[in-house]
């Protein structure tokens, strides 16, 4: 193991980031964040939630909690020396949250296009009619999911360009019924695994939102952020989607991140 190089004389070293992917893909999602953070000086590390990195997940991924993932993420932080910087994308964003929550070693956060926690209602009539027709499949929440062509590419993917869409799409994999109900209808779940407490959060947090954005919308998005108050900044990009991370734009949307932890 080599020694950890120490900063030049008058610096201080940057926290290390720790990048949260979404549903249904997994760390190569963030590869064009990770690489804009390191060439910004940053360590980076995108851990992959649990089973995300198996074409055929195990049957145990559709009974997986968003609790679990969380617990995952938190043994991965514990095995960092120091506080850290936390970069989360949609039902990454979430994790963000119920960790900067948890935990007294988080240096900032940054949510981009999150997935709302427990008690934050929707704001569009899309985010309703979804939630609905997914209760049309009787016993997803206990189930393994699928991706969806379709819905990847009208919903999460729709600014992507073609061949580019259909490259992303064909690296999507499984996702937990279980932590897809827990998003999606916290109000049935009696467990609260979404569930954050805002008090408990005393980090700043840069929380933005895609302005054509169907999944996690501006409204939505912006619900989440007056949760924090003073401790959010929250940024509506015009004619961004949910793709942030990807999408065209993704690039200044990186640098906009990287220009507000200077300025934190």
């Amino acid at each position: 193991m080599t020694a950890k190089k120490k900063p030049p004389a008058g610096k201080t070293a940057k926290p290390p980031v720790v990048m949260i992917h979404g549903a249904f893909v997994a760390p190569w999602s963030l590869d064009g964040f990770a690489k804009k953070f390191r060439a910004a000086g940053y360590e980076v590390h995108v851990p992959c939630l649990r089973h995300h990195d198996k074409p055929k997940p195990p049957p145990e991924l559709g009974q997986t909690s968003l609790t679990d993932y969380a617990a995952d993420l938190g043994n991965f932080l514990d095995g960092l020396d120091g506080s850290c910087i936390l970069v989360g994308h949609s039902m990454g964003g979430l994790l963000a949250q119920m960790l900067a929550a948890r935990r007294d070693d988080i240096h900032s956060a940054i949510l981009l296009a999150p997935s709302a926690p427990w008690g934050i209602p929707p704001a569009s009539l899309m985010e309703i009619a979804s939630a609905q027709a997914m209760l049309l499949n009787v016993g997803f929440w206990n189930s393994i999911l699928k991706p969806d062509q379709h819905v990847a590419g009208h919903y999460s993917l729709d600014r992507v360009p073609q061949p580019e869409r259909a490259a992303m799409f064909a690296r999507f994999v499984p996702e937990s019924g279980r932590a897809t109900f827990e998003i999606m209808h916290w109000g049935l779940d009696m467990g609260r695994a979404s569930e954050v407490d805002a008090r408990k959060i005393a980090c700043p947090l840069l929380v933005l939102a895609g302005g054509e954005d169907r999944v996690n919308p501006p409204g939505t998005v912006e619900r989440i952020a007056a949760l924090y108050r003073d401790h959010a900044t929250y940024e509506n990009i015009p004619g961004m989607s949910h793709w942030l991370v990807g999408e065209p734009g993704w690039d200044k949307v990186a640098a906009r991140a990287l220009a507000w932890l200077d300025e934190i």
